[in-house]
């Protein structure tokens, strides 16, 4: 009876969810459709308050943006990268970007719903990171939010707790409390993306990049770098749900690829708007 109950709870949460399509294929040609449960306002309203309370704990713990030379750095790497979301979403230039470079010697970097990102100044330093590697970090962290893989893997966990709540009711247990923050936290900070989440970023950051006028390539040297600094150990934790290394090279591969002439008239008509 269990069974049968969480069969029939989780079949309504499936059903309750709403399929959408969150990005154009683009060159590379990611068309996933995804199922959503959350809308994009719950889900970007909860990531606000939850950049608000990491931004404002790195702040207080003198870790905010303490060299503004990497500020402006990523800043200027962010503009560039903005314009071409339009190639996967035309709303994508309008939201309302923000980056801040938190000091520690972890690599990581991240993206909460709506654009809210940060990236850490080990990566930078550790990496000796050029711009291009850098755009490649943030085109695969703009990747995740333009996907709303944040609002999908919610949406997944809401189901989770309305088929648990419908046990719960049933057995006399207490229902699962929902709060979207919390969740949003959890989700940017403890729980790794899916593997599937992982290349489908990989694979538009590489197009981001590109159109932006930065090397797609880099995506793959700065890999070689992460896998180099952790020393044979577990790749960076925001990177850990990707497949073997040979598996992640090749695929990073055959997409730069794909996308390099993108990178290759970009470079082009900036030339030769500097040449005028």
């Amino acid at each position: 009876m269990r069974r049968l109950l969480m069969f029939m709870a989780l079949s309504l949460g499936a059903a309750a969810c709403q399929t959408v399509d969150t990005t154009q294929p683009g060159v590379v040609g990611v068309d996933r459709a995804q199922r959503m449960l959350v809308s994009s306002e719950e889900i970007n309203a909860a990531a606000e308050q939850a950049y608000e309370k990491v931004i404002a704990e790195a702040k207080q713990a003198n870790a905010l943006d303490r060299d503004p030379q990497q500020v402006a750095r990523v800043q200027r790497i962010l503009k560039r990268l903005v314009p071409a979301t339009a190639a996967f979403r035309k709303d994508g230039p309008e939201w309302p970007w923000q980056i801040h470079v938190l000091s520690s010697d972890e690599i990581n970097a991240w993206a909460m719903p709506g654009g809210k990102m940060a990236i850490y100044s080990g990566l930078i330093e550790k990496l000796d990171a050029t711009d291009d590697e850098i755009a490649a970090v943030m085109g695969h962290e703009l990747s995740h939010a333009l996907r709303e893989h944040s609002r999908e893997r919610a949406s997944q966990a809401m189901a989770q707790q309305m088929a648990l709540g419908v046990v719960g009711a049933v057995l006399g247990a207490p229902q699962v409390a929902s709060d979207l923050a919390p969740l949003v936290l959890d989700l940017t900070f403890n729980l790794p993306n899916a593997r599937g989440h992982e290349q489908e970023a990989d694979r538009i950051g590489v197009e981001l990049a590109a159109r932006a006028g930065y090397d797609p390539r880099a995506a793959i040297s700065l890999w070689e770098k992460m896998k180099k600094a952790a020393g044979g150990a577990q790749p960076p934790r925001f990177l850990s749900t990707h497949p073997s290394h040979e598996d992640r090279l090749e695929d990073l591969q055959k997409y730069a690829a794909r996308v390099l002439p993108l990178y290759q008239a970009s470079k082009s008509g900036a030339n030769a708007t500097a040449g005028k």
